[in-house]
């Protein structure tokens, strides 16, 4: 049974144009559902109108089998930790984590058992007589998602937590956060973030939104899937885009010629021609498409079919670098390892594997990629 059920859910604010539209979504006991997206697309709405906190212009909402339209935050079973950390500043730590419970008139011995465990969990012991002043900015993220825990809910909801913490604390409560999910037996996590980072390591499906022209069509959900279904199968232009880190490269083309599991295009801007590995049953000669393909895909030797660029930049990131390369078709980005020898102003030659590109027509919607290698299948 769904931990959470959306059905044909929408939000609007007055005569506005739907904030949220169409939203159909099932969230299962014991996952991890990330919302992602960029700025404005409705992540944080969406969240809210779970936690109760806002209303649902249309739709229903069940949580744990339950309708819940018209049911107060406070009894749904929930419990969220927000961006800002909102402690109780005149209360310690203790009282700050214990404040639910003490509203909902639990004992005294059940509120100091399950706040202490709370406390040991997150490793806040020696923290519990201290106030918010006193706390660094992850210790105080932790006291908010301590308040969380002792209520024992069976939906956890958070609100771009780590946003406020630098990147040591981001990544240190980021494994806290996983390890937590993996103490509670039952209990679904909804968590929003921007950062795909975030998303790619801790969700068991990411929920991507997007916003404007597409949302109007397709309704908010851009795509859902377990990580690497987004990262390898992105269904729309807009998913490739966002997914990965850096993006995607995209580049303008028409389609040249088409072959039972291989689509043969013409660079628009260069002449050059490169081969796919994708269904091209929907396509027809000389229609407009994009190609797309990632950094981490493109080679610098080998062989194989490729495209002439000048190098611009190296960023010389340690392991690996990024190579960024002038083609007729724009700046291109290629991973490297990390000692590779390449100075701006050099002509290179990037290899491009016919099974690493991704075909979007004009609409920006994905060609299923290919099952089956064309060359090797003959052979």
């Amino acid at each position: 049974m769904a931990a959470i059920r959306l059905t044909n859910v929408q939000k609007s604010y007055g005569d506005h144009p739907p904030v949220i539209r169409r939203v159909n979504l099932d969230i299962g006991q014991h996952e991890f559902c990330v919302f992602l997206g960029p700025s404005g697309c409705g992540k944080s709405t969406l969240l809210r109108m779970i936690a109760g906190l806002e209303d649902l212009s249309e739709g229903e909402l069940h949580i744990g089998g339950r309708l819940v339209n018209g049911v107060p935050a406070a009894a749904r079973g929930v419990a969220m930790v927000f961006q800002s950390y909102a402690l109780f500043p005149h209360m310690t730590v203790f009282d700050n984590m214990a404040f639910g419970l003490k509203l909902a008139k639990q004992p005294k011995d059940v509120i100091d058992s399950k706040v202490r465990e709370a406390a040991r969990i997150l490793q806040l012991d020696d923290y519990l007589q201290r106030f918010p002043k006193a706390l660094s900015g992850g210790q105080r993220q932790r006291v908010a998602i301590g308040r969380a825990i002792v209520r024992e809910p069976g939906v956890f909801l958070f609100d771009e937590p780590l946003s406020n913490l630098d990147a040591a604390l981001r990544g240190q409560t980021r494994v806290e956060i996983a390890r937590l999910h993996q103490r509670f037996a039952n209990a679904s996590v909804v968590y929003v973030t921007h950062d795909q980072v975030e998303a790619m390591t801790l969700a068991d499906r990411i929920v991507l939104l997007h916003a404007g022209a597409d949302a109007e069509r397709f309704g908010s959900v851009a795509q859902s899937g377990a990580p690497l279904e987004l990262y390898h199968h992105p269904k729309s232009r807009f998913v490739a885009g966002f997914i990965g880190s850096p993006r995607m490269n995209f580049i303008d083309a028409v389609v040249d010629s088409i072959e039972p599991g291989s689509v043969t295009v013409t660079l628009t801007r260069s002449g050059e021609r490169l081969n796919a590995y994708v269904d091209g049953q929907r396509l027809q000669s000389g229609q407009p498409v994009t190609l797309g393909v990632r950094p981490e895909h493109l080679r610098l030797d080998g062989d194989g079919q490729f495209i002439q660029c000048t190098t611009v930049l190296s960023e010389r990131l340690g392991e690996h670098s990024y190579i960024h390369a002038d083609h007729a078709a724009g700046t291109l980005i290629a991973k490297a390892a990390g000692d590779t020898p390449i100075g701006s102003g050099e002509r290179i030659a990037i290899h491009v594997p016919p099974s690493a590109c991704h075909l979007f027509d004009a609409d920006g919607i994905a060609l299923r990629r290919s099952a089956f290698e064309p060359e090797r299948a003959a052979a």
